[in-house]
């Protein structure tokens, strides 16, 4: 460009643009002669005391809009700018236009057409709705003659912030919390998503978030490149923005091609399933197993994600999905990262050298192994504190055990067992998650009795003993007897507790709580304990002899 074009596009910002109208009409003169000049579309953008936050030059047919910083960063607000720019011999917005509307929470957006040499011709402009009946994301005006725009942006936009204010749940006490919009997009039906997204609700609540809405999308393929369209990109983010959400959270594990482009759209913090997942695991991991595990799961997961500048984990850090143990690798580079893994693997092998020593010497005193299995927050630890006296950590959420716990329990008939609390099982666990765990999993494949837990008042609960099954046939421990016991009946009516009689006719019904069934459950596990071994003296052993 000449340096009279960039003196005269300096001389921009120090312009003030009026609330009413958006403009005079010796500025909209200069814009147009400006575009006229250079050949290329002209932008600013507009605070809202009228001052040029930022002057963008595009070529002939668009304007491209640079990172704009993290001003207002409220998730239900508005960006507190306005988009002010001109078009060649095209009188209306482009789709374009509106999608920077959208992603960029723009207060408004506003076109001045060009279709004579220096002079404008006509005005059009464009803001976002609240929440409405008829699912518009954004109300366009008429095009009018450029000198006759009479809109009072100041008032517009406040009222706008105002409605966008009282559609959100104003009933919740805390606004430190942040808020997340669930999102599923999968071929499955949409009933199956639901159900599926009632997990995910429950996931993101323990992991520290509110729930802002949800979005349940089927396709008929996966878009591989942003998961969804761009229209319904466009649609998610209106729903983010009236919701008051911050975070997106998807109920799938997101390839990093999509995590990347989803961040260059939206500003947003993205996470999906497994972030969750390694976000409770981190919270709740105490032991130094259980934290080096949560740290391999994690740095498996940001490996491949480290590619170029990722907006998608810097966001990230500190907040949910970027906490725990490996919150500050983030940053790392993949020789680094490397490096960490092989570290951290060559202690958890010292840990499972460790474990199987301690496998030996229980081996080494016949004492049977009971181990404890079930959906996660199926109520395993209270049920071990009811069996044991014990006073393990139990809390109404999923993960709230994740390191193994065992305890001694001596029956009546002088047998005694130890009884071992594992991590509970969840659908679609992340794979790294199940290579990190193996130190820990590996116990069950040296339990003799498996004591299935299941909640019983669970609307899922056929789905979820099925889930449990499943992961054990693929970590391939079969063959062990297993005790399924109902947990929670007390809370079932007798209509249902008939059902389930029905539907799992071999099981327990048991309240760990209340321990009711504790009895019964004793004598089966003493039913299916292995022969008692007899021990010998060397007197005994030479008088055989």
């Amino acid at each position: 460009m000449k340096p009279s074009q960039i003196k005269s596009l300096n001389r921009l910002y120090h312009r003030k643009f009026a609330s009413v109208g958006g403009y005079s009409k010796e500025q909209a003169r200069e814009l147009a002669a400006l575009s006229t000049d250079t050949g290329r579309q002209i932008g600013i953008l507009i605070n809202r005391r009228g001052q040029v936050h930022m002057v963008i030059v595009g070529d002939s047919d668009r304007i491209v809009i640079p990172e704009l910083g993290r001003q207002r960063e409220g998730s239900g607000r508005l960006r507190g700018l306005r988009l002010l720019h001109t078009h060649f011999n095209s009188p209306h917005l482009s789709n374009e236009d509106l999608m920077d509307l959208v992603f960029l929470r723009l207060d408004s957006i506003g076109v001045l057409n060009i279709n004579t040499p220096n002079l404008p011709h006509s005005f059009q402009w464009a803001h976002l709705l609240p929440s409405n009946l008829e699912n518009e994301l954004f109300r366009i005006s008429q095009a009018v003659d450029w000198d006759k725009s009479d809109t009072d942006f100041s008032s517009q936009v406040e009222a706008l912030e105002s409605e966008l204010f009282s559609t959100m749940d104003t009933a919740t006490p805390s606004r430190q919390q942040e808020r997340a919009l669930l999102i599923s997009v999968d071929t499955a039906p949409k009933h199956v998503q639901n159900k599926s997204l009632l997990e995910l609700s429950d996931l993101v609540q323990t992991a520290g978030l509110q729930i802002g809405d949800s979005l349940v999308q089927r396709v008929k393929n996966v878009n591989p490149k942003h998961i969804l369209g761009k229209g319904k990109l466009a649609e998610l983010e209106v729903l983010a923005l009236q919701s008051d959400s911050s975070v997106l959270v998807f109920d799938c594990e997101l390839t990093p091609t999509q995590m990347r482009n989803l961040a260059e759209i939206t500003e947003r913090k993205i996470l999906d399933r497994t972030q969750v997942i390694l976000d409770i695991f981190a919270q709740h991991a105490t032991s130094s197993a259980g934290k080096l595990q949560v740290e391999l799961a994690q740095l498996d997961y940001t490996q491949p994600r480290l590619v170029g500048k990722n907006r998608a984990l810097s966001r990230l850090a500190g907040g949910i999905g970027g906490r725990g143990p490996g919150e500050t690798k983030l940053e790392l580079d993949r020789r680094r990262i490397k490096d960490r893994r092989t570290k951290i693997k060559q202690e958890l092998s010292k840990i499972r050298k460790h474990r199987s020593i301690t496998r030996a010497n229980r081996t080494s005193t016949n004492i049977p192994i009971v181990a404890l299995i079930g959906y996660t927050n199926a109520g395993k630890s209270t049920l071990l504190n009811a069996l044991t006296q014990s006073k393990v950590h139990t809390e109404d959420k999923l993960f709230a055990t994740l390191d193994p716990t065992s305890r001694k329990l001596r029956f009546p008939e002088d047998r005694e067992i130890i009884l071992t609390d594992t991590v509970g099982f969840i659908r679609y666990l992340p794979e790294n998650l199940k290579e990190s765990f193996k130190a820990t999993l590996e116990e069950l494949n040296y339990a003799h009795i498996l004591l299935h837990v299941a909640d019983a008042s669970h609307p899922e609960v056929d789905f979820q003993i099925h889930a449990v099954n499943n992961i054990l046939e693929e970590m391939g421990i079969v063959n062990i007897p297993t005790i399924l016991t109902l947990n929670k009946w007390d809370s079932l009516s007798d209509s249902e507790q008939e059902k389930m009689r029905n539907y799992f006719p071999e099981a327990l019904a048991i309240s760990a709580l209340n321990r009711q069934g504790m009895q019964e459950l004793s004598s089966r596990i003493i039913n299916l304990l292995p022969p008692k071994k007899t021990s010998f003296t060397r007197e005994n052993e030479s008088l055989n002899a």
